[in-house]
């Protein structure tokens, strides 16, 4: 929103916080939302061994779980942070993992949800997904993300349910 000083006081307690509770680093911090991972990435990862769930999921998890792989087709959406990080890739083949038929639209870039501003001003998100729905297979019925604000605008705009790439993980691990 635009209060720097207040975003990095914030983040200094939330350091303080994970410090505590990752033993000082020993146990990795995983966000189950890439806009705080990259956040705290940027402003800590230095210091404490800041994790992407994405990245967490596909580095770590994927190889030791059996995943019984859905038929429906899903469609994933790599979130503005997601694409910083350099984890599309990642989010694909977490995707691929759990299904035969993944869709990335690619002309939808971002959701316009802007952190919370969607709440405010659906217009942004409406505009931004605008193509979204008629890009989308009609034997579409699941998405996935990894921003709960991005997946509220998505779902809106793409007439079904987005959800966590985490939750599509849980529902394929066997």
């Amino acid at each position: 929103k635009g209060f720097a000083e207040a975003a990095d006081r914030k983040s200094s307690e939330l350091e303080a916080a994970l410090r505590a509770a990752s033993e000082a680093g020993r146990w990795p911090i995983v966000f189950d939302t890439s806009p705080c991972a990259y956040r705290m990435r940027r402003f800590c990862g230095d210091r404490l061994p800041v994790c992407d769930s994405i990245e967490f999921v596909h580095d770590k998890v994927l190889s030791r779980v059996a995943m019984t792989r859905r038929t429906e087709p899903v469609v994933v959406h790599p979130v503005c942070s997601v694409r910083k990080m350099g984890s599309v890739d990642k989010l694909t083949a977490i995707a691929r993992r759990c299904s035969d038929e993944v869709i990335a639209v690619a002309d939808v870039r971002c959701c316009g949800f802007a952190g919370d501003k969607g709440f405010d001003r659906p217009e942004l998100n409406a505009h931004a997904l605008r193509h979204l729905k008629e890009s989308i297979p009609a034997a579409c019925s699941h998405g996935y993300s990894s921003s709960r604000t991005c997946e509220i605008g998505l779902s809106e705009q793409a007439g079904f349910p987005y959800r966590s790439i985490i939750d599509l993980v849980e529902r394929c691990a066997s």
